[in-house]
């Protein structure tokens, strides 16, 4: 395995063109496994910037956007909390429900941020909640109590304020964020959701400097 190189993935689980990405990232991520992938929660949704679904009235457009570019699907539930519109996304509780995930069974974060995802967006559970935590590792095949004791201790709050950090000073403001670090080097593979042209653009990094495309947005206040 090649340690000069790695990538970056920064995402946040409220973040619908993340949930498009999802399979894609989870693609390349198995095409090149001499590739160590860090995923970071972005804080898309935390402090002033935490709103009712109803508070975003381009969600709708946006999910259809989402569903023609990537297939992904909405499912009924999260319908119905969209509809309904008070469902508040707040990403400081989810950053911690993933980096406590992430804790437990490492290798496998990509997969644990989809399935957090899946159960948003298709169940239209709450990542506020520490049962949907429960089922997530109850499917994933990580002890379930230990989840939720975790949940409950300052360490999961310490860790997702550092991801945003991170996130921060890797100049990211927008997801999903799909970075390749080359030594010293930082080249953003962001802008795709295809998966032949993200193939495309990692064999030709020593061409790309700068391809990032926004989807969710802090700075345009857009949410996503």
């Amino acid at each position: 395995m090649n340690t000069d190189k790695e990538l970056i993935y920064a995402w946040d689980a409220y973040c619908g063109w993340c949930y498009g990405f999802s399979k894609t990232i989870r693609t390349l991520h198995e095409n090149h496994p001499e590739l160590p992938l860090t995923v970071l929660s972005g804080g898309l949704f935390i402090g002033d910037r935490s709103h009712s679904m109803g508070s975003f009235p381009h969600i709708p457009e946006a999910n259809k956007r989402i569903s023609q570019l990537t297939g992904a699907e909405f499912g009924t539930a999260y319908q119905e909390l969209l509809k309904e519109g008070s469902f508040v996304m707040e990403s400081n509780s989810s950053a911690i429900g993933f980096n406590v995930l992430r804790s437990l069974a490492p290798d496998r974060s990509i997969y644990l941020a989809s399935a957090m995802q899946h159960a948003f967006y298709y169940e239209g559970l709450s990542l506020s909640d520490p049962e949907t935590y429960r089922k997530i590792a109850v499917d994933n095949n990580i002890d379930p109590n230990a989840v939720v004791e975790l949940l409950k201790d300052p360490s999961g709050a310490t860790a997702a304020r550092e991801d945003f950090t991170k996130v921060r000073n890797l100049g990211v403001n927008s997801f999903p964020t799909l970075l390749l670090r080359n030594g010293k080097e930082l080249i953003s593979l962001a802008g795709t959701m295809d998966i032949e042209e993200l193939e495309e653009r990692l064999a030709r990094t020593n061409l790309e400097q700068d391809t990032t495309a926004v989807f969710c947005s802090i700075d345009n206040k857009k949410g996503c």
